[in-house]
């Protein structure tokens, strides 16, 4: 059943007036499922991406919760707690949350790093009912007695798969360990890579799971092209299209943070300015880098997937997959960097022996093909021998399968 209206959801009448002044008429697909859900006190794993609502989708019945609750923070202590990756997405939550309990009495508070840390103790010393943090400094206020979440009845966990392409899945599992057992625990996440599946199944309770699909794009302003080639011949291949003026401004795409750096590294010794942006530079680094990409400084910007989701560019000309990613989902993703605002684009795929099947599940997703440029996919002997034995993980020699599956391990974590 479609929900045409916030006022069916069961929200109080002075979270439909805040979102009446904010000019929300409609809710998406994720508040339609989850706002009920959540208001039940149920645990929830959403599976969305960014731009598809997930913030209002927990942040409304969040509060809504917490002031029929009744209760009052007392002095340092965290009555709901939202854990975001970055600085910018803490802010933009804490915004939020500004503008839906406009009408309401709801304390809240941010604490991340590269701030000053006195004005988020001052705030944590009088108590609050939302507090949201970057895990970091979190784990340093509560080390220090700052912040006390013995009384947590509330934990969202906003972008995990982005957390552990940072390196701060072992600060959630600590943060987690000192929150009460009895609560409501809520996981949002792009991509489901096994580490966060194992995340969600520790800390969420019979959780309902929502998964709302990526948001089309519309391909037919985007020129898409796949070029077969072999792995090795992938660098001089991209330092060539980079010679064409015609490229003004563009993401290249890698599935590893190693790779990423690699391609910065040849493209700066055939005179192309890249930076990269992954999960291994720190905060600032990835904002200037993006900063150099937006004002032209920087004519390639080199990128893993979940590192790329604070890119907002609306010039972006060409979309280079240097590898094509392990989810097609991602491909979509990807390219949509490309055609804003109206514009057109061009997305280009690099596609060797090893990727076939890959450009295979794009093909199925988007229902059309690629356009191949240049000679079609190189048989080599490997493929031509299996498949004259029959094809198929048969023909793999003892081990390699473990080996395989080790190497895909590999990927998602250095993605």
């Amino acid at each position: 059943m479609t929900i045409s209206a916030f006022a069916e959801l069961g929200l109080t009448e002075r979270l439909l007036r805040a979102l009446k002044d904010a000019q929300y008429d409609t809710p998406t697909p994720i508040q339609q499922r989850a706002i009920p859900l959540l208001l039940d006190g149920m645990d929830l794993l959403g599976i969305a991406q960014t731009g598809t609502g997930k913030t209002a989708a927990f942040t409304l019945p969040l509060i809504q919760n917490l002031e029929e609750d009744g209760i009052k923070a007392s002095p340092n202590s965290v009555r709901a707690l939202i854990l975001a990756p970055t600085r910018e997405l803490a802010l933009q939550i804490s915004s939020s949350i500004r503008s839906y309990g406009r009408h309401l009495h709801i304390r809240q508070a941010v604490v991340m790093g590269g701030v000053a840390q006195r004005p988020q103790i001052e705030a944590l010393r009088r108590g609050v009912d939302i507090l949201v943090a970057t895990p970091g400094r979190l784990l340093d206020l509560v080390n220090r007695r700052h912040a006390d979440l013995r009384q947590c009845q509330y934990l969202v966990i906003d972008e995990a798969d982005r957390m552990f392409d940072m390196g701060f899945i072992r600060d959630v599992r600590k943060i987690v360990g000192m929150l009460p057992e009895e609560r409501q625990t809520l996981l949002f996440s792009a991509t489901m890579p096994a580490e966060i599946s194992r995340l969600s199944s520790e800390i969420l309770y019979e959780p309902v799971r929502v998964e709302i699909a990526a948001k089309s794009i519309t391909v037919d302003r985007i020129e898409q092209h796949v070029h077969h080639l072999a792995s090795a011949a992938k660098r001089d291949h991209l330092a060539k299209l980079l010679d064409e003026p015609d490229l003004e401004k563009v993401i290249v795409f890698t599935r590893t943070k190693r790779g990423a750096d690699q391609v910065v590294k040849r493209l700066a010794r055939d005179g192309v300015t890249a930076e990269a942006i992954h999960g291994n530079k720190s905060q600032n680094a990835r904002q200037r880098a993006l900063e150099n990409f937006r004002n032209g400084r920087s004519r390639v910007l080199v990128a893993t997937d979940i590192a790329s989701r604070g890119i907002d560019v609306d010039d972006i000309t060409h979309v280079i997959n240097y590898e094509l990613p392990n989810e097609p989902e991602c491909y979509v993703h990807r390219i949509g960097r490309t055609a804003r605002a109206g514009a057109a684009g061009i997305a280009i795929s690099f596609c060797d022996a090893s990727e076939r099947s890959q450009l295979r599940s794009i093909e199925r997703l988007i229902k059309r093909p690629l356009s191949i440029v240049g000679d079609g996919p190189v048989e080599t002997a490997a493929s031509s021998d299996k498949r004259n034995r029959g094809g198929g993980h048969r023909s793999l020699e003892p081990g390699a399968r473990k080996r395989r599956r080790r190497s895909r391990r590999y990927d998602r974590r250095a993605a």
